[in-house]
């Protein structure tokens, strides 16, 4: 085995082993770098909609308030369910 070696014909396992883990170690790395990346996007988009619905729940009450405060502004009566309105077409 040993004269195998020293001709160049048998590769030394741990050779082949020490390269198979630095591949794979690469691509763990890969990967990674592709989930923080991914969970970066994620967060951003996250605190994106909060902020969107904290703006128009702020939006909401404030017209809720304006609505209140006219006092000119009539509520309309419950739709009758199961009956559709007129000129509907269902």
């Amino acid at each position: 085995m040993k004269e195998a070696q020293a001709a160049g014909v048998v590769r030394d396992p741990r050779a082949s082993q020490i390269e198979r883990l630095k591949a794979q170690v690469a691509e763990l790395k890969e990967r990674l770098t592709e989930r923080d990346t991914d969970l970066a996007e994620l967060t951003a988009f996250k605190t994106l909609a909060i902020s969107r619905l904290a703006a128009q729940h702020e939006e909401i009450e404030r017209l809720r308030g304006q609505a209140e405060s006219n006092g000119n502004i009539r509520r309309l009566p419950a739709a009758c369910s199961g009956t559709a309105p007129y000129g509907s077409c269902s």
